[in-house]
């Protein structure tokens, strides 16, 4: 699923005021912090991911893994902080606009 810039746009209008679930530390991205993190995307559809340290490809780098690792969606990166989403099929709490 690819979103659209209308999409992209909503979703961080609504994650404007989350705080960080999942935060990445020194041990890096490991299996156990993707199941927690494949967890929390289940539970909350969108959220954010903090990353201690690191430089703007390392990060941008950390957010492809974690996507493609969650079947997710990168909303958006700002400084440390990551947004994830990942819809559920049935029962969303997010109604995506559709681009006419």
């Amino acid at each position: 699923m690819s979103l659209t810039q209308k999409q992209i746009q909503y979703l961080k209008e609504k994650a404007h005021s989350l705080s960080p679930v999942v935060t990445i530390g020194q041990k890096g991205i490991t299996e156990s912090l993707i199941k927690e993190l494949d967890s929390s995307i289940e539970n909350h559809e969108l959220l954010k991911v903090k990353i201690q340290g690191g430089d703007r490809d390392s990060r941008t780098a950390a957010a492809e893994e974690l996507s493609k690792a969650t079947s997710s969606e990168t909303v958006q990166i700002i400084g440390n902080v990551i947004t994830l989403f990942r819809q559920k099929k049935k029962e969303s709490k997010f109604s995506l606009p559709k681009d006419k």
